[in-house]
């Protein structure tokens, strides 16, 4: 009898523990599966302690710098993984292996820079964050081929191109973020993977032209950012294919023209879904097209009255809906 109790009361202790259990200076939601160590004077990644059966982990605003894959092999049926705006430097070359079901990975606000090829491999990752960080450079051996990713976020980074053999492993993506970067062009064909997309972010880089093919195969495109770029001119076909797209923004460029029937097909634009302020019009004949389209579809632009003739002189500031056929030297 003596040793029965003895064995109740050691089961007892053990799952009492293991209910209990939580690193230090973290917080633990038992019901949740959850580990939160938020605004903590952490140095190390909290591996002691962990509940084996924690499904998210959240680890930010502390000082940790480095994780390997042994650290991760302490919660093998993690889910989700959010360790932004930390000092990680560094991560070890197939970190996820001991984590199989791992589907979020958001490092956004760290210091990384180039990583290892295969880095995120492993995992059947659905969205992988990178978001404001110092990489300058993209490998395409970060994933395998097929990647289950649908949402990529490599915004605020310092990248000068994105390898087209990188797309090509991530046919089911959705959101694609490459703003705030130093891109200067696409490559022809790097997009042609990504029949699923539905949003691509592209503000705030250094391109000046874009492929009259990049948008060609993107059918499902909703939403497209390209404000404050370079661009002086864009190809008659670009957006032919977009009849999905409701929102389009081309803000702070350097066009002064847009060739005849570029708009054409965007039929599905949502009301000031399209944003075309904050470029040097130059308002000539050549800006007929734009100044009919205008007139036809005002409520697809957002602050059309601000669209203005940056060129010549005597039109300069006037915004171009409100132009007559005679300042425009249209009549016949």
């Amino acid at each position: 009898m003596k040793a029965r109790f003895t064995l109740i009361v050691l089961c007892l202790a053990y799952f009492w523990h293991d209910t209990l259990s939580c690193p230090t200076l973290c917080k633990c939601h038992p019901k949740k599966a959850e580990v939160v160590c938020s605004e903590v004077p952490l140095t190390e990644y909290p591996t002691n302690g962990l509940p084996e059966d924690t499904t998210m982990l959240t680890i930010q605003f502390t000082n940790i710098t480095t994780i390997s894959e042994q650290h991760l092999d302490a919660t093998p049926l993690l889910r989700e993984l959010h360790l932004s705006s930390n000092q990680l430097q560094s991560l070890s070359s197939h970190l996820l292996r001991g984590v199989p079901k791992l589907i979020t990975l958001d490092l956004t606000g760290n210091k990384l820079t180039d990583q290892p090829a295969d880095v995120f491999s492993h995992a059947p990752l659905r969205s992988l964050v990178l978001k404001n960080n110092l990489i300058d450079m993209a490998d395409a051996e970060w994933l395998t081929d097929n990647s289950s990713l649908t949402w990529l976020d490599l915004s605020g980074n310092r990248l000068k191109k994105i390898p087209t053999a990188l797309l090509q492993k991530l046919p089911h993506l959705e959101n694609l973020d490459l703003s705030e970067n130093h891109l200067e062009e696409i490559s022809a064909g790097s997009l042609d993977s990504q029949t699923k997309l539905e949003r691509l972010n592209l503000n705030n880089n250094k391109l000046h032209m874009l492929d009259e093919s990049i948008l060609q195969r993107t059918h499902n495109l909703t939403h497209l950012f390209l404000s404050t770029n370079k661009l002086n001119k864009l190809p008659q076909n670009l957006f032919q294919e977009l009849r999905q797209l409701r929102v389009l923004n081309l803000d702070d460029n350097q066009l002064s023209h847009i060739p005849p029937g570029l708009l054409d097909q965007l039929n599905s634009l949502d009301e000031q879904g399209l944003d075309l302020t904050s470029n040097p019009w130059l308002c000539d004949r050549k800006v007929e097209y734009l100044w009919r389209w205008l007139q036809k579809n005002k409520k697809k632009v957002f602050l059309p009255e601000s669209i203005a003739c940056a060129q010549p002189q005597h039109l300069a500031g006037r915004s171009i809906i409100s132009l007559t056929e005679s300042e425009l030297n249209l009549q016949s």
